[in-house]
């Protein structure tokens, strides 16, 4: 149990954080009546937000085991638990960018609603998944720097 707690013990910390984003906030934010039993998407939509949500969950399991697990490799298990949260990070906001193509949108009107933030005399409305991703996509490049070999 010692070799967890070796010199990787806060990069293994905000890696689990970054888990925790992607892996097990999902449910609380997806599994609700603004998508899993959303009465306004059609069930296939749902059937696949849910089988999403229930997937990163999987992996996010997975990825705490190679964070936090004892034994070989310790710090290939990091970097690769890193990069499996990077891809998701990442496929978001592909998806984000892509959006035009699909006819997207970062939410539903009958979802959850940016938060305005009244600076000066501007506003600047902040939509929950962007703001959420990005945080937690510093926190997993700040975990990946502090990997020590």
């Amino acid at each position: 149990m010692g070799e967890v707690f070796d010199g990787n013990i806060l990069a293994r910390i905000l890696l689990t954080l970054t888990v925790l984003g992607y892996g097990f906030v999902p449910i609380l934010a997806d599994f609700n009546k603004t998508h899993a039993t959303n009465p306004l998407w059609t069930p296939h939509a749902r059937f696949h937000v849910v089988w999403q949500v229930l997937s990163y969950v999987g992996i996010g399991l997975l990825s705490l085991i190679l964070i936090w697990s004892p034994g070989p490799l310790a710090v290939a298990r990091l970097y690769f638990a890193a990069a499996i949260g990077a891809a998701i990070y990442l496929s978001f906001f592909a998806t984000l960018g892509s959006m035009k193509l699909f006819g997207g949108k970062e939410y539903d009107s009958n979802g959850i609603q940016p938060w305005p933030v009244q600076i000066g005399s501007m506003t600047l409305k902040f939509d929950a998944n962007i703001t959420v991703f990005s945080a937690v996509s510093i926190i997993l490049i700040v975990g990946v720097l502090l990997i020590r070999s």
